[in-house]
């Protein structure tokens, strides 16, 4: 029998006001759209796997984030303890999504391999088109700790547990991972930025932020 898990998507920041281009590729440039920042926690069988760190509360500060809760705190709402975390899945390593690996001091860390090595090693990443997305606190802290075994590079498609599974889904980022998630109604998929907004799955259409449009389709596929 294949294991079933529950999700629980958890906010630590927003509302934060964007024009609708910045959501949908070359469209809405007439129009402002509310947009949140999210965590993920995926629960169930004596496990707790969380999905992206968030941003801690330094980075947060100087963003001046709307609405911002440390995301440790957020998941002390569903009565788990960021100390306590053995297992987070990093989707890419754009800074709203890896900033807080330091804040899971104890957990594992499962990242594709071809991103860590963009990010970390390929001098384009620090050119400014990319180097928006760049964050040199999270690269160094999974640098400090690259040879231990809290990180585990994943090359494509894998399985972490019976039930959860790393989706390759590059387009957005160099190859940013889904997770599948096997759940009582079925499988389910965390999608990271492979969609901001729902819509972006229902128009077959990116955001703005694309390294990589074919593959981005394919994703999609």
């Amino acid at each position: 029998m294949v294991k079933e898990y529950k999700i629980y998507a958890l906010k630590y920041a927003g509302p934060l006001k964007s024009l609708g281009a910045f959501i949908m590729w070359n469209m809405d440039w007439d129009k402002v759209v509310d947009r949140n920042y999210y965590i993920w926690c995926i629960k169930g069988n004596g496990e707790n796997i969380i999905v992206d760190t968030g941003i801690t509360p330094k980075l947060a500060n100087q963003l001046k984030l709307t609405g911002y809760v440390n995301p440790a705190e957020v998941l002390s709402r569903i009565n788990i303890n960021a100390n306590e975390v053995n297992k987070v899945i990093v989707s890419h390593l754009h800074f709203d999504h890896s900033n807080g690996v330091s804040l899971f001091l104890n957990a594992t860390f499962y990242i594709q391999q071809e991103e860590y090595r963009f990010w970390t090693r390929d001098p384009i990443a620090t050119r400014p088109p990319f180097a928006f997305y760049l964050d040199n606190d999270s690269n160094g802290y999974l640098k400090s700790i690259e040879k231990t075994r809290r990180i585990q590079f994943v090359e494509g498609d894998h399985e972490i547990l019976p039930g959860i599974e790393c989706l390759l889904a590059p387009g957005h980022s160099i190859a940013n991972q889904a997770v599948a998630v096997n759940t009582e109604k079925g499988t389910a998929i965390i999608g990271s930025d492979c969609g901001h907004f729902f819509r972006n799955y229902q128009e077959d259409w990116p955001s703005i932020f694309i390294i990589d449009l074919v593959k981005w389709m394919k994703s999609y596929d």
